[in-house]
């Protein structure tokens, strides 16, 4: 598994919602209801617990036993609630969490080293890996796209992903 103790964003702190101390989440998962699996998220140097959670216009709206009023909801803008990835739900054979393709190197199918994940991306037919190339003297590095198939990625670990030759730009 990768790096257990990695903290994974799952939502950012939008704003103030009403003059209670909800806040307005951006979320980064699965939605507002995959938030209720945990009840503490780390919040910069302090942590926050969780009291209800619910579906609202491009994200979600919380209440965190810390946050008392909205002054107190305002000055958490910008704040990203993390968790370990240790507590992350375990996967399923052939599942992965985007998380753990960023920043993992690629081979391709004949052994050549090709660059790293840098995004995971998803335009509704599935997900596709972003791979920069490293890059050459004086030039940018290159990015291309690959989607997430057994046929484009044939496998893929902790330590690295292949991609099929056919497939690299």
């Amino acid at each position: 598994m990768a790096d257990a103790h990695r903290p994974v964003t799952l939502a950012a702190i939008a704003g103030a919602h009403g003059v209670r101390g909800e806040v307005r989440l951006k979320l980064f998962g699965e939605g507002a209801e995959a938030l209720r699996a945990f009840s503490v998220f780390d919040a910069g140097d302090r942590k926050l617990t969780l009291k209800s959670v619910r579906p609202a216009n491009q994200g979600a709206v919380a209440t965190f036993a810390e946050i008392a009023d909205r002054s107190a909801a305002e000055a958490l803008r910008g704040t990203v609630l993390t968790v370990p990835r240790s507590v992350l739900p375990t996967l399923a054979e052939g599942e992965y969490y985007h998380h753990d393709l960023i920043g993992l190197p690629c081979v391709s199918s004949d052994g050549a080293a090709i660059g790293q994940v840098v995004a995971v991306e998803n335009f509704g037919a599935g997900d596709i890996l972003e791979i920069e190339t490293p890059a050459e003297p004086g030039k940018k590095p290159k990015r291309f796209m690959v989607p997430m198939t057994a046929r484009a990625v044939p496998d893929w670990n902790d330590e690295r992903a292949i991609i099929d030759a056919a497939f690299i730009e």
